[in-house]
């Protein structure tokens, strides 16, 4: 069962919405795609709140979220994050999937003291890394304010899972795109990611890192979650079969396993060290 919450954080971001599951056991905060929301991570408010407290949220701008008060950056988009898990008065574990990952990342090099650990999913260093993808990356703003939510999520939605998905995942994922994009905050969002390059701050991240691409993710792609894996010096990566873009909804049962073993393998780890 899940639970709805308001935290509040610093300007110019006033209120951000998240979904949480789970009282007990490590913190795990997840952070969506950039055209999604904390639905899309249904698939772990409900298996994996038996084991940690999951908390998702709707990033500024996006679904219950309030608008900014002014532009985001990437920076301003990980020191939001930032804010929701100090009111947990704790660091987390921070799941993010792919503008979700990169958010992470940028956190885990601001704000180490917070993140415990990543999972990055499906994720890249950024639009930033190739001037075509930064121009798609911005591109989709206009497209956006042309023809709508709804249209613009039944344009891009099917593409972010296998051509195996089951009718209903496609249709979810739709449903969770048209509800949770608008102007200005997927704008900003698109800026941040197309003005990131992550790589030269890879070595920096000190967190322990899993991360994890769908064999078929056509989006980002394999290549880039390598790019990732290579960068980082704690890092594993694994693969979840038969998983496009969003190996968290499309495998979650495989998805969730590897998360639980990564949560399991690091706190274990920081009990011994704390004992030592």
């Amino acid at each position: 069962m899940t639970a709805a919450r308001t935290a509040t954080a610093a300007r110019p971001v006033t209120a951000v919405h998240v979904e949480e599951a789970g009282t007990a056991g490590p913190l795990l905060f997840c952070l969506h795609g950039i055209g999604s929301s904390s639905a899309a991570f249904a698939p772990q408010l409900d298996a994996l709140s038996a084991h940690a407290r999951v908390v998702a949220w709707d990033a500024p701008g996006y679904a219950k979220s309030s608008d900014p008060e002014e532009p985001l950056d990437l920076d301003g988009f990980a020191d939001a994050a930032a804010d929701v898990i100090r009111s947990y008065g704790e660091p987390a574990h921070v799941l993010g999937v792919s503008w979700g990952g990169v958010i992470a990342l940028r956190l885990a090099a601001r704000h180490p003291e917070l993140v415990a650990s990543l999972i990055v999913a499906d994720s890249s260093a950024g639009s930033g890394t190739d001037p075509e993808k930064a121009a798609g990356m911005r591109a989709r703003v206009t497209e956006l304010a042309e023809v709508g939510p709804r249209a613009f999520a039944s344009l891009r939605g099917p593409r972010l899972v296998s051509p195996e998905a089951p009718t209903a995942l496609v249709d979810r994922v739709v449903d969770t795109m048209a509800g949770s994009v608008r102007l200005p905050g997927y704008g900003y969002a698109a800026e941040s990611m197309a003005a990131a390059d992550l790589r030269p701050e890879l070595s920096a991240v000190t967190a322990p890192t899993l991360v994890v691409c769908g064999d078929r993710d056509t989006v980002t792609g394999i290549e880039a979650s390598q790019v990732l894996a290579g960068g980082l010096h704690k890092c594993a990566y694994v693969i979840v079969k038969d998983a496009g873009h969003l190996a968290n909804q499309e495998q979650p049962e495989r998805f969730n396993a590897w998360v639980l073993s990564h949560l399991h393998i690091v706190t274990a780890s920081q009990r011994t060290r704390s004992c030592l």
